[in-house]
């Protein structure tokens, strides 16, 4: 395990701080702060633990005061992607640090591609390809199991699906991502606590910095 020094946990919570920012605005946050945490020394399984923060909390909630969010129209997205999210995290804490340390570079390069190359998102409404039942089962549930196993990301191909597939347009869109992950993220990172996965110091520093940042940003 790493040593935190003062001037390591200062860097991490600035960090966090740009990265709730950038979070709340175009989504993608975690593709910072995951890279980070493992440059900084920690352990696959403790890095991925320690990056489900909770920095959507403060943007869902100023969405929601605005009328943005409408949760009875994503409750069937939400309850499959928590049970997705579950699946997900159980099945890296199975697959442990010596499969990650390989695995992680090869997801991040993944996601770094097809941000290279995602169509960009029109912010009007258009005619839904799914209902809700059909969205849950096609898009919330495997995004729920890559936000469990994995996560950087989600903020910005959920909003595509969800404008994609229900017709939404991009501020609702953004609005019921950030409920989705703050679900996806709040299950997964019990489950990483209750196994003793978190670091609690630097997670509560960077949680209270992607806060502020999502809040200024939202």
């Amino acid at each position: 395990m790493i040593e935190l020094t003062p001037l390591l946990l200062t860097a991490l919570t600035l960090v966090a701080f740009v990265a709730g920012f950038i979070s709340s605005i175009a989504g993608a946050g975690g593709l910072l702060t995951l890279p980070v945490l493992l440059w900084a020394g920690l352990p696959p399984i403790n890095a991925l633990a320690t990056n489900k923060l909770l920095g959507s909390l403060s943007s869902s909630w100023n969405f929601y005061r605005k009328g943005h969010l409408h949760l009875d129209e994503i409750r069937w997205s939400l309850g499959f992607a928590l049970f997705g999210a579950i699946c997900g995290t159980f099945t890296v804490q199975h697959i442990g640090n010596e499969v990650l340390v390989r695995l992680i570079p090869v997801l991040l390069i993944v996601i770094a591609i097809y941000f290279l190359f995602s169509p960009r998102v029109a912010d009007h409404s258009t005619a839904p390809r799914l209902n809700s039942k059909q969205f849950a089962v096609v898009a919330a549930l495997p995004m729920g199991f890559y936000g469990g196993f994995f996560g950087p990301g989600m903020g910005s191909i959920l909003p595509f699906l969800f404008v994609w597939l229900c017709g939404y347009n991009l501020r609702k869109a953004t609005a019921q991502t950030k409920v989705m992950i703050l679900l996806v993220n709040g299950s997964s990172a019990l489950l990483f606590a209750l196994r003793g996965d978190v670091l609690w110091e630097l997670a509560l520093c960077m949680s209270v910095a992607q806060i502020i940042g999502a809040r200024i940003g939202s």
